[in-house]
């Protein structure tokens, strides 16, 4: 059974391609009819997947080929979803790198590939968008090289088999001037070049989970690789701890196949083979599922620790519960909870006041991601300004994460952008040109340095500059970094928003509403050109009397405000604000409304 089988993972960069090379596997593979309607980018199942054109989850899928059976599963390229990554390349006995033959290897690249090359999988490069006008494959191709000897890869996965490939037009060469063909030499090194499953058919039935998810009408369903022997619909089972300690007991009342798109209920797995199994209730991640009679669990992959948390609270502005349906602590626990245990580099902790709760994650788009998916299922909740986790080393010293930074420029930017790195405790420990007149900048910087600073990072470059950031090591602690350079202008009482007023608080700073909006005392509706915060009156109307009427005045001429987004609202705040989320809008406001209390609470933190 299992020499007609290979499992293998796509690895690549954000916006590398990978889910549309997929999509054209399904097609040449006949998974799909001629005239079947399958949307673009089928693996980009959910709304935030399809819009932001990135994968989040990691899933799996199947392809039939030739008598052969190949499993794909789709890495999530970010690395802040990297807590998907380590379990599920313990599924695979291969990997496929997929690379843009003109932006070459990047670091999220090298954090999944470091990955996959230390549990020993065997590489296949494929440099992608081989069409591309500024593409410059060869180059390309040597620094693979380069990273997979960074990675210390072994000589037998130094010596990777190497194709030219356009995903988009699905065609795959050998030949790095090839313009057309088909993905055929692609399947062909899947499967002269990828392993079959080194599984114990024979031996008990054992099952490592690594992907948790829920289904309305089946409960949890836990997918992973069988690793011995073969399970049948209603075995007993039971789940093991890494510690080898008995969770829980039951059967398998449903097993389900990944064939093309869809999960297929099937009577037997075997050895080898990528299955989700229903039936289990408390098991979770990295538990092994096995015979009764199995006694010892199969090693689960350890998984990188938090390194940011923010607070999730109930929203208590006073328009609380006008927008959303989910607005009180028990949902938000509920959900919050649902999500810890399909996730496991979440981590959810309840505060004493039971209204609000500290969620750890990996990173500022993760925990975005979560907040964006909570706001469109209807909940309103409050969140504070990121913090990162620090840790204690062996001599009891402070230590902090530190993320390796890699930032391509326009040269005439690269001075502004190693300027505001310093200032944010970067060290840099790289600078190249990339070729087209941009630079490669690599830092090594404090994660709490760099929490809001891509929005200052895209204005200095014009837009034009690119920055990836991936988790580096903890290290010392680097002292305080100076936070946001401007003061915010803050409402000093409740209603609409007049154009009269916002049209003489222009030369305070820059506003971030629009006449007409609610506001409420406490809430944020502009930044001060200075640096300290100034309570403002935005509902000031015009006094009428006979010789002043209202349309006697110019037109009113507003400049646009700033709108944000979750991501940018989010960086922006500082320690005693917060970002009021509902499904139809996101507020700034502070943490404290009333400007007395607020005054008190900024004298106890002086003292």
């Amino acid at each position: 059974m299992t020499a007609s089988l290979r499992n293998v993972a796509i690895i690549a960069h954000v916006d590398h391609g990978k889910t549309t090379l997929v999509d054209q596997l399904f097609r040449q593979s006949g998974t799909f009819r001629e005239n079947q309607r399958v949307e673009e980018r089928a693996m980009d199942s959910n709304d935030l997947e399809k819009e932001r054109g990135i994968t989040i989850l990691a899933k799996c899928t199947s392809v039939e080929w030739q008598d052969m059976r190949i499993n794909i599963v789709d890495t999530p390229g970010h690395a802040d979803f990297g807590g998907e990554v380590e379990r599920i390349l313990s599924m695979v006995d291969g990997v496929i790198l997929l690379v843009d033959s003109s932006e070459g290897a990047m670091p999220q690249t090298k954090f999944v590939t470091g990955k996959a090359l230390a549990l020993g999988l065997k590489p296949i490069v494929v440099v992608n968008k081989i069409d591309r006008p500024d593409g410059r494959p060869q180059e390309v191709l040597d620094e693979v090289f380069d990273l997979f000897v960074s990675l210390d890869a072994n000589d037998e996965q130094l010596d990777f088999p190497v194709l030219y490939a356009s995903g988009r037009n699905g065609y795959a060469s050998t030949d790095m001037d090839a313009r057309e063909g088909d993905l055929t030499p692609l399947f062909e090194k899947i499967v002269e070049h990828v392993p079959a499953p080194a599984a114990d058919k024979d031996g008990p039935f054992k099952f490592l989970v690594t992907l948790l998810d829920r289904d309305n009408f089946l409960g949890r369903i836990l997918t992973g690789l069988v690793a011995s022997g073969s399970i049948r619909v209603n075995d007993p089972i039971h789940a093991l701890n890494n510690e080898g300690k008995v969770v829980e007991t039951g059967r398998a009342s449903k097993i389900l196949a990944f064939r093309g798109l869809e999960r297929v209920p099937v009577d037997e797995a075997n050895a080898g083979d990528i299955i989700s199994i229903a039936g289990m209730t408390t098991a979770t991640v990295a538990d092994t599922i096995a015979n009764p009679e199995v006694t010892e669990p199969l090693h689960a992959q350890p998984i990188d620790p938090p390194t940011l948390s923010m607070r999730f609270s109930v929203n208590d502005s006073p328009m609380a519960g006008r927008e959303g349906t989910k607005v009180t602590s028990r949902m938000i626990r509920d959900r919050l909870a649902r999500e810890a245990e399909s996730n496991v580099a979440i981590r959810v902790t309840e505060s004493a006041d039971k209204d609000s709760f500290e969620v750890a994650g990996r990173g500022e788009l993760q925990l975005g991601v979560l907040i964006e998916t909570m706001r469109r299922e209807g909940f309103e909740l409050g969140i504070s300004r990121p913090r990162v986790l620090f840790q204690t080393d062996e001599d009891g010293n402070r230590t902090e994460p530190y993320e390796t930074v890699v930032i391509d420029v326009d040269e005439e930017h690269s001075g502004t952008v190693v300027e505001k790195m310093a200032s944010r405790k970067g060290e840099m420990t790289d600078m190249r040109p990339s070729g087209g007149g941009k630079t490669r900048i690599t830092f090594s910087a404090p994660s709490r340095g760099l929490i809001g600073y891509h929005g200052e990072f895209l204005s200095d470059t014009r837009g034009t500059g690119i920055m990836n950031r991936l988790f580096e090591k903890y290290g010392p602690y680097k002292g305080p970094i100076e936070g946001r350079a401007n003061g915010v202008l803050i409402s000093n009482g409740t209603g609409e928003a007049v154009g009269y007023a916002l049209n003489a608080l222009e030369d305070r700073g820059e506003l971030m509403i629009v006449p007409q909006q609610k506001i409420y005392e406490g809430m944020i509706i502009g930044e001060n050109a200075k640096p300290q915060d100034l309570e403002v009156n935005p509902m000031k109307s015009k006094q009428l009397t006979n010789f002043r009427s209202t349309g006697k005045d110019d037109a009113i001429r507003l400049t646009p405000p700033r709108v944000m987004t979750l991501e940018q609202a989010i960086a922006y705040i500082d320690n005693d604000e917060m970002v009021e989320v509902t499904p139809e809008t996101i507020r700034l406001r502070k943490a404290i409304l009333d400007p007395n209390e607020r005054k008190k609470a900024s004298r106890r933190v002086e003292d």
